[in-house]
């Protein structure tokens, strides 16, 4: 998910279904024709977005009082979002900018998660400087573009061995790009070099089926933006009824991959018809806790408990102080609100 400014649109399919995995069989190794991932290493994920979108976000005061306040909701994973940016959708690199965590504040962050409980993945991201989305990227020069997303990815998975993360993303909504097995599937086998936890890939909720490398990954990783209604709606019955054919399609891909689906992302604004565009920052600008909270236990209800279903990881925690785009109250953090109840409730917070 990005900020307001970089929305996806993707509202056509109303009902589009997919994703992922039941995890069974071997030891999981760099091996390009491993097809089955170690089930061991495959758990619920009660989780929470804490994304960062300046250098010393990570190291902010603020940071242990968010990482409290996540686990205080039952979760037990938070994701961190470091990214590198590209100015055109054709360019062949990414960089480093003034918006991107710096690698002590991650450092920081990390240490403080797991002091507070939380198991950690990490999700790096590349965005786009003078906006648009991310999965427009199509390389002018595929070979020098991969070239550089492998020294992107790996930068950070030696960081996430060298700190004790739990689970690592090899990346977030690149489908202009996740056809392409073979050069995806070096860029996994440079990442699990470094690293030895579990992998994922974030595709999007219209990306997913499409990906060519879910047999080098250990669990397929879903943005979860389904539009669950065709007008605003509270009633969490009638989400729930809209997810059964999504979760169909989604049970019977993961049978065929092998593998289990993690929610690497679900959110919805507090605005009035959140729930017909959940991907987008700027739905309305009537408040809408209600139907959040709806949305939040449709969710819940509707996958919670499903053999093949790894949990998930919601979109987003509060804004960093002075950074947010969108007043809180309209907002995805569900801190404070409605939401946050359900969530309680579901993951057994007191």
């Amino acid at each position: 998910m990005k900020r307001a400014t970089a929305v996806l649109a993707a509202a056509a399919a109303l009902f589009v279904a997919g994703c992922s995995s039941s995890g069974d069989g071997d030891d999981p190794g760099p091996s390009p024709d491993r097809t089955r991932p170690d089930s061991r290493k495959v758990s619920g994920m009660r989780g929470m977005t804490l994304p960062s979108w300046n250098t010393d976000d990570y190291g902010s005061p603020q940071a242990e009082t968010y990482l409290r306040q996540i686990a205080a909701t039952g979760a037990r994973w938070v994701t961190f979002t470091p990214t590198w940016y590209q100015d055109r959708v054709t360019d062949t690199a990414m960089r480093v900018t003034e918006e991107t965590a710096g690698d002590d504040s991650l450092r920081h962050i990390i240490g403080l998660a797991h002091d507070a409980g939380l198991k950690v993945m990490l999700k790096p991201h590349v965005d786009l400087t003078k906006g648009g989305d991310r999965a427009e990227i199509r390389p002018r020069d595929r070979d020098a573009w991969f070239r550089a997303y492998e020294r992107f990815i790996t930068h950070y998975a030696d960081l996430s061995r060298t700190t004790g993360v739990e689970q690592f993303s090899v990346g977030t909504e690149l489908a202009g790009t996740s056809e392409d097995g073979e050069r995806w599937g070096h860029a996994v086998a440079a990442v699990r070099e470094r690293y030895k936890g579990p992998l994922t890939y974030a595709a999007n909720y219209d990306e997913y089926r499409k990906v060519a490398f879910w047999k080098d990954l250990d669990v397929i990783g879903v943005d979860a933006y389904w539009p669950l209604a065709d007008k605003a709606t509270s009633d969490p019955a009638r989400l729930r009824r809209a997810w059964q054919p999504i979760a169909e399609e989604l049970a019977a891909f993961s049978e065929r991959q092998h593998r289990k689906i993690l929610f690497t992302e679900a959110g919805y604004v507090s605005q009035r018809g959140s729930t017909t565009a959940p991907y987008s920052w700027t739905v309305s600008r009537r408040d809408g806790d209600a139907e959040q909270a709806a949305a939040y236990e449709a969710l819940l209800a509707a996958f919670e408990g499903k053999p093949w279903w790894a949990g998930v990881c919601w979109w987003m925690w509060d804004d960093w102080p002075d950074s947010g785009e969108t007043a809180k109250r309209l907002a995805y953090t569900p801190h404070g609100k409605p939401a946050e109840k359900v969530l309680r409730k579901w993951w057994g917070a007191s």
